[in-house]
């Protein structure tokens, strides 16, 4: 069995609500020490909340939330000596430098590799000669990921941290995180980059109105969403009416582009009566996964 120690977070039926508002209902998570975990929900699904907990920024309404088997909300101090952050804004002191700011946030954590700081300064393309008041969004975004990289801390903490920057430093970051992976950091990803959840994560976690309604691999989420199906045929296009599972059909002379709910063997049987020219079958993106839970007309109030 496994012990409360070897989960860099664990929570149970934890909630916070506000008057009669959820804003999280009764989560129970565990993400495991050496994870790399997406978590996703529309604005106001509870990501936010959740790290707020987990910091113990705001208090519990009611369960309870560890960090390294340590209680986050009774013994704080200790809970957080293994985190590090990337909040969601980029609230800095404008009157120091980004060299000043990632000595002053190394001091915070307690311990930095200076040579890793120094790559991730070269990597990020980041100035630290300049005042953060003269950075750009995207900057004051460099000097928040490269203080909590620095740190090499066991769990990163991270509530939308590649906001502001831009495709190549997106790049930067995704490098970072794989050798955060390869050196058994716990990373905690909060993000509404389905791209970048996709690529980097093992496991990714839904929250939907403040409850968790979905958590597993991407494989074994496939089942949200359809496959997709293009196929072309030697002879004529059979009839497809009596497959069961599909949907989205289109057919143009010899072609077929659909979508399949299910076993896609029904498909494949009828279609090679006709003889397959050419297959393509494609599993669902998460992106496209997410659509698929919560649709394409959610409510998107504004975070909790």
């Amino acid at each position: 069995m496994a012990r409360a120690a070897d989960f860099a977070i664990r929570t149970q039926a934890l909630t916070k609500r506000y008057g009669d508002v959820g804003a999280l209902v009764d989560l129970d998570l565990e993400v495991a020490a050496g994870e790399v975990i997406g978590y996703l929900g529309p604005n106001g699904a509870g990501k936010t909340t959740t790290i707020r907990l987990l910091l113990g920024l705001i208090r519990p309404s009611s369960g309870r939330a560890e960090i390294f088997g340590v209680d986050c909300h009774r013994r704080p101090v200790e809970a957080h000596q293994r985190v590090a952050v990337v909040p969601g804004e980029a609230n800095l002191w404008p009157e120091l430098t980004g060299a000043e700011t990632l000595h002053l946030l190394g001091q915070v954590h307690g311990k930095v590799d200076d040579a890793y700081r120094d790559e991730l300064i070269g990597r990020f393309e980041l100035d630290p000669s300049k005042k953060v008041r003269a950075y750009s969004r995207g900057n004051r975004q460099k000097v928040l990921l490269i203080g909590a990289l620095m740190s090499r801390a066991d769990l990163l903490l991270l509530d939308e941290p590649t906001s502001g920057l831009d495709p190549l430093m997106e790049q930067a970051f995704r490098v970072s995180v794989g050798e955060a992976r390869e050196r058994g950091q716990t990373v905690f990803l909060s993000s509404h980059v389905l791209s970048e959840v996709e690529a980097l994560c093992d496991r990714v976690a839904i929250l939907r109105q403040g409850r968790l309604v979905e958590s597993g691999s991407l494989s074994e989420m496939r089942h949200l969403s359809a496959v997709t199906v293009e196929a072309t045929v030697a002879g004529e296009m059979p009839e497809l009416g009596g497959v069961s599972g599909l949907s989205s059909v289109a057919v143009e002379g010899k072609a077929l582009r659909c979508q399949v709910h299910g076993p896609i063997e029904p498909l494949l049987t009828v279609l090679m009566q006709s003889g397959v020219a050419s297959l393509l079958i494609r599993e669902p993106s998460l992106e496209e996964l997410f659509l698929a839970l919560y649709g394409r007309n959610s409510d998107h109030a504004g975070e909790h």
